[in-house]
């Protein structure tokens, strides 16, 4: 069962291959006889398109396991039922083989795990089995098979067949205990398809993304290239209402000379007989505070 695919694909070569080389080299193809080389070789390439159908489509490749597992089973039926019942006609055995065929087909599609491991583990003890009987008796348990299925009378089987015979159930059993506890284990092939499901969708989120991240950079202008060095930015005006008021002048009476003062005080120097005569207006002056500035005065400058 871990190798699921090549299950499906052997199945398939297997159906195809046979079929087709039966009725190339039983029946008259286009009015010829084609050859057992011939045959064998047209067989071939339908049973690999056959393969790669079954492979590929999962339902096909089922149905056909389930086919197979149909007819492996009343061909065992028919052996096994040898010593107690004889068909009278063909259409008892075709009939075995194809509803045995069918339900286990049906049954397959439905429950494709156990079905499957069952299907494997018979038809590989079948083919030991047949692979036995071809170095031991010379197919002799194959041609009883085909004489059976025909409803023609035969003669009774040997010990050695019935052992070859009874290895097949044996070698079935093992091999679905093996697959069951061993090699099938913890494995689905429906988590292989689901697996396969998820990254499909991750790639195509991850395509989505970058789709819309390539539109949004086409749809954004492209930036313009620097021209020369960038001459730094000049400073602006400063704010109005940032600026440093000057410290208001506060004046004083001292700080100014009144006209009259600096008048008497040139009389003192010169020594004039009017300056008690000047004296009483100057006082009244500087008691009235008169503040003309020292340049308002005529004459030179005078310095204190």
């Amino acid at each position: 069962y871990r190798c699921f695919k090549a299950v499906l694909f052997l199945t398939g070569l297997l159906f195809g291959s046979v079929v087709i080389f039966l009725l190339c080299y039983r029946e008259r193809v286009l009015e010829t006889q084609l050859s057992a080389g011939a045959s064998a070789g047209i067989a071939l390439g339908i049973g690999l398109l056959c393969g790669l159908v079954a492979m590929l489509v999962r339902s096909v490749g089922l149905f056909l396991v389930g086919l197979l597992l149909g007819l492996l089973l009343a061909a065992a039926a028919l052996l096994g039922s040898a010593p107690y019942y004889q068909p009278g006609s063909v259409w008892g055995p075709l009939g075995l083989l194809l509803g045995g065929g069918l339900l286990c087909a049906l049954l397959t599609l439905r429950w494709p795990r156990p079905l499957t491991t069952l299907a494997t583990a018979v038809t590989g003890a079948a083919l030991i089995a047949t692979a036995a009987d071809y170095f031991a008796e010379l197919l002799l348990l194959g041609r009883y098979v085909v004489e059976r299925l025909r409803a023609a009378p035969v003669p009774p089987l040997c010990w050695r067949s019935w052992a070859l015979l009874a290895l097949w159930p044996l070698l079935s059993l093992m091999g679905i205990l093996v697959q069951w506890r061993v090699t099938a284990e913890g494995d689905s092939h429906t988590e292989v398809v689901i697996s396969r499901q998820r990254r499909r969708v991750q790639l195509m989120r991850i395509r989505q993304q970058e789709d819309r991240k390539e539109k949004r950079r086409k749809k954004r202008p492209p930036r313009a290239p620097p021209r020369g060095p960038r001459a730094p930015p000049r400073p602006g005006p400063p704010d109005p209402a940032y600026r440093r008021r000057p410290v208001p002048i506060k004046r004083f009476n001292g700080d100014v000379l009144s006209p009259s003062y600096i008048q008497s005080f040139r009389d003192r120097q010169t020594g004039s007989s009017l300056s008690s005569f000047m004296a009483s207006p100057t006082d009244a002056d500087y008691e009235y505070g008169s503040r003309g500035p020292l340049t308002a005065c005529s004459g030179p400058p005078v310095r204190v």
